[in-house]
């Protein structure tokens, strides 16, 4: 009798254990996948406060460059496109046509030496590099989660639980365009 007491714990305690392994990994992959949409709101975020910069930016920008109204207006349908967006996908390539036309805007301002000790203008423009540099870094924390869930998803055991909870689809990179790879060339 005594045998047959100490063979039930030691099965009561298997499934306990076992029980307890399975819940730990379906709530491995939540706080996975929680991370990386956390990373999504924060770069979302840096957009938005980038989005609300630009408006200013360009209306500076036209008292000196009033001539250069393509490169202004192509600067506003980036905006509006990348305002617009509402996936991650959508936002990733709205984000790197935003980027293109922001850097052509950059390269009239090289062309207006006036514009860039106006005030206004350099204070914003100190506000938009803030703003740059708050994106890459929220980029670079967003794609090291999407790394960490997405190789999570692809091993034997992550698969394993991602599939029980639905979440075994991978998120997009946040990748910079090859425009934006290529070197600027700003002449003085």
């Amino acid at each position: 009798m005594k045998k047959w007491h100490i063979i039930l714990i030691s099965i009561i305690a298997l499934v306990i254990v076992f029980i307890s392994l399975y819940i730990s990994g379906l709530n491995s992959i939540v706080r996975k996948y929680e991370a990386v949409n956390a990373s999504w709101a924060e770069i979302d975020n840096q957009l938005k406060r980038r989005n609300d910069l630009i408006p200013n930016l360009v209306n500076t920008v036209k008292g000196y460059a009033a001539h250069e109204q393509e490169i202004l207006d192509n600067l506003a349908n980036a905006r509006a496109k990348l305002g617009n967006a509402t996936s991650k996908e959508d936002k990733i390539v709205a984000n790197n046509e935003f980027e293109g036309a922001l850097s052509r805007l950059l390269v009239i301002v090289e062309n207006y030496p006036n514009l860039k000790a106006n005030e206004n203008f350099q204070g914003l423009m100190d506000e938009l590099s803030g703003t740059e540099n708050r994106i890459a870094v929220a980029r670079m924390r967003y794609n090291e989660q999407v790394r960490v869930y997405n190789t999570y998803i692809k091993e034997v055991i992550g698969s394993f639980f991602a599939s029980r909870k639905g979440l075994n689809t991978p998120f997009p990179y946040f990748e910079v365009s090859e425009t934006d790879k290529a070197v600027q060339n700003v002449q003085f």
